[in-house]
């Protein structure tokens, strides 16, 4: 995963749960980049749980609960083997 993917994860968190999304041609230009990678964004984040939901009166995305998107790093010292997991989108 680049630090591009994680900055658009965290752009795209913030104007979802401020409800400044816009239409999905808008967002896509907001977050730069085409409108079917943003799709690919939002079926990532709902895939980990996000509840997210376009609602036509406010013409934006938004949460159906109250929460954030959180894309963390936790290092614990072990003896186990490590688990690694890569999240690629392709656009």
């Amino acid at each position: 995963m680049t630090t591009d993917t994680l900055d658009r994860l965290q752009r795209l968190d913030h104007l979802i749960r401020t409800k400044a999304t816009g239409t999905p041609t808008q967002l896509a230009r907001r977050i730069g980049v085409s409108e079917r990678c943003l799709y690919k964004y939002l079926n990532l984040m709902k895939d980990f749980g996000a509840p997210i939901k376009f609602s036509n009166a406010r013409q934006s995305y938004c949460y159906d609960e109250d929460g954030t998107f959180v894309v963390n790093f936790f290092f614990r010292k072990s003896s186990s083997p490590v688990l690694l997991l890569f999240l690629i989108i392709n656009c």
